[in-house]
């Protein structure tokens, strides 16, 4: 037993030589409160240190947590006898201390801690070897539905207890799609976009996903993993658009009134109404049960359908679901009465009509629902005036209110005029509309122009559009002021691009003949017109136009010099800011109505930024564009003959520039006076904003920001607080009483990625009810205390010295005027 004693200390006194424990400092030293860090698992009889105590110290005493691994020898080295467990006891507190030969406490105890650092020796393993769930059809990608889990012994701390899981089977896989997806950290599993859209229990009512869990994150080839089956029944969508509602106008019924219901998944959903068109009232509500109501008489004519949407949401105001589309249709009630389409309605027979002609037709209204028993019509006669040469000359069609002669034809000797009552009713409502017929003269005169030829006329074809330029007449032998005698003029031959019109007096039956059209020499020099001169109303049988009716006329079109027309007034291009010099951005064409050739120039490019090619029209960048300066560039550009008159003509040229990223982020504003009160007391932030000049996408800037020199990182921290803003903070309370200027880089992320450098100046300054004092001997360019008297002193000599000098001369002044007055009064005559 001694033999294997010396032995083992021998071993331990070998390996404590062979691994440098005995050099003086790394793997030895005083006895004083230490902490080391080992890792699990490894074999026994690992040195830990060497201690060393005092000279009346002969031996060492370990005490504490040592679960009989570890041990001290009399010279002071600490080991361990086994392997390490860190999920048996991840921390051992020790207490090491030194004794004397008569086994008194020299030195100590002193703390040892002893951490067993994690290694990958245990697996991952799931709570459930397996899992049952249920999801309804159509829910919401991304929402998880279940749940599962697994746990590891090792340290979550550290990659050997970090789990990662995934599927990695579903059955059946439909078309080779997933419907299912895990959250590879928390084991929530929900369905993917596909299985959102095409999970159907009638075609497959269940899933099983085989999930497996690895740890050390998935990214090591010696990593443990476990797995387990998942069976997942598919149930029915109940949040389903309801079948359309109809609802009864101006019901009578007590309000609210239930007309269908719209029902979530599961209990707990929110549910609320939205109409897209967002009318002034909106005469529906829903309750917390989905039962939706009509909350007010509702009236078809105002308003016959209503289309708007149920949705419900969770309890954080997040939508569960698409919205469900409802419909309501208004149901019809005969609540309006026929109305008449005016207050008279006028109609017109001629005379000699055969019996049973039609005269016109009385079209009344009925604001009820069309095609329905509620808007059915009918129509009467029920009074005559006069009755001459009878009662009942006339009849009506009984639903479609066409009026015609009953018994025999009519002149309008006898009576020029007749008025008829008409009842109109449908099946609960009447109404008496007035019709007058009038009785005219037969058409059976012809329009006679007053000369068959107007003979030429010449015209620029340069004459303003609206020009009269011709005056026609015809008259017609029927009663005046009738459609028998009305003319109507029309060109037959000559014009065939309706270059002209004509227009008629409807007292005199004069027509006017404008210019409708520019008129084009170089498309028709010449018309050789053809007026046709016609009645509104059918001749009579046996009665037809003939030669009287028509009139000729020569137009004759001379050619005006035109200028240059473009194909169009504005013209549109688009390209992005950073084109080449010389790229071509857009082009032009004009045509001269005369055949010369053009030549084309630029107007207005104020940023010569643009030239065009003067034969082709093709438009160049000649410089570099930048979208910052102008987003849309305006020029004009001129289109000039070549030879004749040089007439020219304008369009104009827009260039849109799409912004590329060429703008570095810079402080959205100059900071200054930024301070902290000195001495600071605790760690303090301030925020500033960065912005830069190119154009801002639809999701916003997103910047991100860091310090510009990591020699400032154990003094100041930059965080970023959203895509524009961040703070700046201390990281301790030890600064100076002075300026501090921080470089902070900012990045746009974008493509290509820019970055700006800029400098925040921060003052570290006494403050005095929270604003930054600095006494005026500290500001430079401000004179001290000391200099300001000086000045003030030297500034009053000067004054006392100029006042004396003044006093001084005018004294001298005084005395010499004084003697002078008294010489004169010497030498003064007398007088009597």
């Amino acid at each position: 037993m001694m033999l294997q004693a010396q032995l083992h200390c021998l071993c331990l006194f070998a390996l404590y030589l062979t691994t440098g424990y005995g050099q003086e400092g790394k793997f030895s030293g005083p006895l004083k409160p230490m902490t080391f860090s080992i890792f699990e698992g490894q074999g026994p009889s690992q040195i830990i240190f060497q201690f060393k105590a005092s000279p009346l110290a002969v031996t060492f005493k370990l005490t504490g947590e040592t679960d009989d691994i570890f041990q001290i020898q009399p010279d002071g080295l600490l080991y361990h006898n086994k392997a390490l467990d860190r999920e048996t006891r991840a921390v051992h507190k020790l207490q090491v201390s030194a004794l004397d030969a008569h086994g008194n406490t020299v030195e100590g105890p002193v703390p040892i801690t002893i951490e067993v650092k994690d290694i990958n020796d245990n697996r991952p393993v799931f709570l459930q070897p397996k899992y049952e769930g249920s999801v309804r059809q159509n829910s919401r990608p991304g929402k998880p539905f279940m749940y599962v889990n697994a746990t590891d012994l090792d340290d979550p701390a550290t990659p050997n207890g970090q789990l990662i899981y995934q599927i990695i089977m579903q059955l059946p896989k439909v078309n080779n799609v997933m419907y299912f997806q895990i959250n590879n950290k928390t084991g929530a599993i929900s369905l993917t976009r596909e299985g959102s859209q095409e999970l159907d229990p009638l075609k497959n009512p269940s899933y099983k996903l085989v999930v497996s869990v690895e740890d050390m994150g998935g990214q090591n080839d010696h990593s443990f993993s476990d797995s387990t089956s998942v069976d997942i029944m598919v149930k029915e969508n109940i949040w389903k658009a309801p079948e359309p509602v109809e609802i009864e106008e101006n019901s009578t019924n007590p309000y609210p009134i239930k007309i269908t219901q719209v029902q979530w998944n599961d209990p707990g959903a929110l549910y609320s109404l939205v109409d897209k068109e967002k009318p002034s009232k909106f005469p529906f509500s829903i309750d917390q049960e989905g039962d939706i109501y009509v909350t007010q008489p509702l009236d078809r004519e105002e308003k016959d359908a209503y289309v708007f949407y149920a949705v419900a949401k969770d309890e954080h105001g997040k939508p569960l679901a698409f919205p469900l589309q409802i419909q309501v249709k208004v149901k019809d009630i005969n609540d309006n009465p026929p109305t008449c389409p005016s207050a008279v309605t006028v109609l017109e027979v001629q005379e000699n009509e055969q019996i049973g002609s039609s005269i016109g037709t009385l079209i009344a209204h009925d604001m009820d629902e069309e095609n329905t028993i509620n808007s059915v019509l009918g129509y009467r006669i029920v009074d005559q005036t006069p009755k001459v040469p009878r009662d009942g000359l006339f009849l009506v069609q009984s639903y479609s209110g066409t009026f015609q002669l009953a018994v025999q034809s009519l002149r309008k000797r006898d009576t020029p005029q007749y008025n008829l009552t008409v009842e109109v009713f449908d099946k609960d409502f009447k109404t008496l509309c007035f019709v007058q017929i009038n009785t005219i003269d037969i058409n059976d005169q012809i329009p006679i122009f007053e000369k068959p030829d107007y003979g030429n006329l010449t015209l620029p074809e340069d004459t303003a559009i609206g020009t009269v330029i011709l005056t026609i007449q015809a008259t017609d032998a029927d009663e005046p002021h009738t459609g028998s005698s009305k003319i109507l003029y029309r060109i037959t031959q000559g014009d065939s691009e309706g270059r002209l019109e004509i227009e008629t007096d409807p007292e005199t039956n004069t027509g006017y003949v404008k210019v409708k059209k520019p008129l084009d020499f170089e498309a028709v020099a010449v018309h050789n017109i053809v007026f046709q001169a016609e009645n509104p109303e059918p001749l009579v049988l046996g009665v037809q136009y003939n030669a009287s009716s028509s009139a000729t006329f020569r137009l004759i079109v001379t050619d005006v010099n035109e200028a240059p027309q473009f194909s169009q007034q504005v013209y549109q291009a688009k390209v992005s800011e950073d084109v080449a010099k010389g790229t071509k951005v857009g082009n032009v064409t004009a045509k001269d109505p005369e055949g010369l050739e053009i030549s084309y120039s630029l107007r207005g490019d104020k940023r010569g930024w643009l030239k065009i090619d003067p034969v082709t029209g093709e438009i160049f960048s000649v410089a570099p564009l930048d979208r910052e300066a102008e987003s849309l560039y305006r020029v004009q550009v001129v289109a000039t003959e070549v030879g004749g008159s040089s007439l020219s003509s304008m369009a104009q040229f827009h260039l849109t520039l799409m912004d590329v990223n060429d703008n570095p982020p810079r402080l959205a504003k100059e900071y200054t006076g930024l301070f902290f009160c000195h001495p600071p007391k605790a760690p303090e932030s301030l925020i500033f904003e960065a912005t830069d000049d190119d154009q801002q996408s639809f999701r916003g800037r997103h910047f991100t920001f860091s310090l510009g020199s990591e020699s400032l990182q154990k003094d100041w921290e930059v965080s970023k607080i959203n895509g524009t803003h961040a703070s700046l903070s201390t990281k301790h309370t030890g600064f100076e009483e002075r300026v501090y200027h921080i470089p902070v880089r900012i990045n746009d992320g974008g493509r290509p990625p820019l970055e700006g450098t800029v400098s925040l100046p921060v003052t570290f300054c006494k403050c005095v009810e929270d604003r930054c004092f600095q006494p005026a001997g500290h500001m430079p360019g401000i004179p001290t205390v000391g200099v300001t008297v000086g000045v003030l002193l030297t500034t009053f000599l000067v004054i006392g010295i100029i006042l004396a000098v003044v006093f001084f001369q005018i004294k001298k002044n005084k005395g010499q005027h004084n003697v002078e007055s008294a010489q004169a009064s010497e030498v003064k005559p007398l007088r009597n």
